[in-house]
């Protein structure tokens, strides 16, 4: 009989519940789990005892079902977690990752696969230079999201698939270890057939896709000449936007191209095509669901997949006022633009509206990442833009293709 795949899920949350279940329900694969938050490990082995974790699954074609899995392990101890695992995968959001790396980095061995899911910009930075010298015998995959929408129904005992993304684009840094199989194929396999991993041409290109781009602009947009005062509802987000939030996504999108074509004249032999503007993402991504694709404002305005989506709000006796501290720009900056800020100074592109977007909001944050225009704040380590990592140019930035 051959030996089982075991991999490592690192997390607590609904991702991490989810791919522990449909991981475990795979036959001959084993999967430890490892959450780093309070008691939670303690508390989910105690929970789930002897049962396994029950998914309720809704297909894209309508049909439903249950799968079970039932994980090897649930532990906070790193030496258990990673104890013959052939791959980890990072099930966290992206300000968690760096104390995944830092709890595991003494027991990556060799012929590693490294999963984020989602990855998020920067992913492939910061694992390289976490992994140090044994990051050249191990794989990098950055997926760009979650394979399935999903949730916790019952913690430690029950989740729900609400749906599968039919394709999911994946950058990888193969290195050279020597695997199972080959790192693309494995991850799908422990994944299924659905999402259809689609592999992008080079890793810088995913840091720069469309799709990471869009949040700080938008909030930046409504709330840079803000007075103050509360509103009396959550103001509609995407489908909101009016002509300067439109304006200023443009402007940010097209930097965002400008840099990926900059890359492409200093190495033509990399292939940026795969950033586009943010109008065009819009017609291809979203075509079944916009109902007038002729400008970007009206692409976002007439989406159906943003029906009801308000901005983040907090509520206070006087009404609703916005909070500054939510995923869109606690995460979006210092994972999200500042990256693709960082990219871009490493070709020589300026970027004024990049940097319009990121003083605003580091103010809002209480971060310090550029000082005029350039990407020299005391709090940049804190991100994961490359020169993080000490990456200054494209030629290091080439190094780790």
């Amino acid at each position: 009989m051959d030996k089982p795949t075991r991999i490592l899920v690192c997390g607590g949350g609904n991702g991490a519940h989810t791919m522990a279940a449909t991981a475990a329900a795979l036959k001959n694969v084993e999967v430890n789990v490892m959450t780093l938050f309070a008691d939670e490990a303690q508390r989910w082995t105690d929970t789930l005892g002897s049962d396994s974790i029950e998914i309720d699954v809704t297909y894209n074609d309508g049909n439903t079902g249950i799968l079970k899995g039932k994980p090897r392990i649930i532990t906070k101890d790193p030496a258990q977690g990673m104890d013959g695992v052939n791959a980890v995968f990072f099930v966290v959001p992206a300000f968690a990752h760096q104390q995944y790396f830092d709890a595991i980095v003494k027991h990556i061995k060799p012929n590693t696969i490294i999963v984020g899911m989602p990855g998020q910009a920067g992913f492939e930075f910061q694992a390289l230079k976490c992994l140090g010298d044994v990051a050249s015998k191990c794989a990098i995959l950055s997926l760009e999201s979650l394979p399935w929408a999903c949730r916790i129904l019952e913690f430690a005992r029950k989740v729900q698939i609400l749906g599968f993304k039919d394709v999911l684009g994946v950058s990888l840094i193969p290195g050279h270890g020597e695997y199972s199989l080959p790192p693309l194929q494995f991850v799908q396999t422990i994944l299924g057939k659905k999402p259809a991993l689609k592999l992008t041409q080079n890793y810088i290109a995913v840091n720069l896709m469309a799709k990471s781009i869009i949040h700080p602009p938008v909030l930046y947009g409504k709330w840079h000449n803000w007075d103050g005062k509360p509103l009396a509802e959550a103001p509609v987000f995407y489908q909101g936007v009016d002509d300067e939030q439109a304006d200023m996504l443009s402007k940010v999108s097209d930097e965002v191209v400008a840099t990926a074509q900059e890359i492409g004249k200093q190495r033509p032999d990399l292939d940026m095509s795969e950033v586009i503007p943010i109008l065009e993402w819009y017609r291809i991504y979203y075509r079944d669901q916009i109902t007038d694709s002729s400008n970007l404002k009206s692409c976002m305005v007439t989406n159906k997949a943003y029906n009801g989506l308000l901005h983040p709000m907090e509520k206070t006796d006087a009404g609703f006022v916005p909070n500054f501290k939510y995923r869109y720009t606690s995460e979006d900056i210092p994972f999200g633009l500042v990256v693709m800020k960082g990219i871009a100074e490493c070709v020589n592109v300026k970027t004024p509206a990049i940097d319009s977007v990121i003083t605003w909001a580091q103010g809002k944050l209480g971060k310090e990442y550029i000082v005029g225009s350039e990407l020299k704040g005391k709090d940049v380590g804190t991100t994961r833009a490359p020169q993080a990592y000490g990456f200054k140019n494209l030629e290091d930035l080439c190094k780790m293709l």
